[in-house]
This record gives C-alpha cells, structure tokens and sequence, in this order.
C-alpha cells in the first residue's frame, strides 16, 4: 500500500490502523531528520512492532572555496569575478 508516498509492507499485523502507520512514519522521519522510502511493518512477537525502513538519499549541492567565497554557484558573479574564477589555477580531486 502507498501511504505519504511511502511503499508500506504490513505482514503478520492484522490491526493495524492508517492511523498508526501514519505515526510510525512521522517518528522515524523526525528522528533522522531524512524522507522515508519504504516501510515494513512486521510482528516483533510478544506484543511488539519490528519496524524495516529505508531512506530517501539526502539531496546536496557542492559547495566549492571560489577567490575566497564559499559558493555552490557562479551565477551570480560579476564578470570581474568571473574572469578571477576563470584564471586562477584549478587542482584535480586526486
């Protein structure tokens, strides 16, 4: 089933609410602070919940040291800027 547009998995839990399945998503993404991917909700055994989850992979932008400025872009250089971004010697990520 889709719920939040999260895959959820269900399998030997048979009363389970949206409800709760809802709060399950809302703690683990809290918690790490990252979107879910996929949920899977199985019994622990002795009243308990086992939870199976993954992650959406974090989006980043590089951030580069530039003439002294730390940017992600150059876009909102000036050509003056521009052109001491252009001439300064570039070293490979060896």
């Amino acid at each position: 089933m889709l719920i939040k547009g999260i895959e959820i998995n269900v399998n030997g839990v048979n009363d389970i609410s949206e409800k709760e399945i809802v709060s399950y998503i809302d703690r683990i993404e809290n918690e790490s602070a990252k979107r879910l991917k996929s949920l899977s909700i199985t019994d622990g055994g002795n009243g308990n919940i086992a939870l199976d989850y993954k992650l959406r992979p974090a989006k980043f932008e590089r951030i580069r040291r530039i003439t002294g400025y730390l940017v992600g872009t150059t876009d909102r250089f000036n050509n003056a800027k521009r052109a001491e971004e252009h001439d300064r010697v570039k070293h490979g990520l060896n």
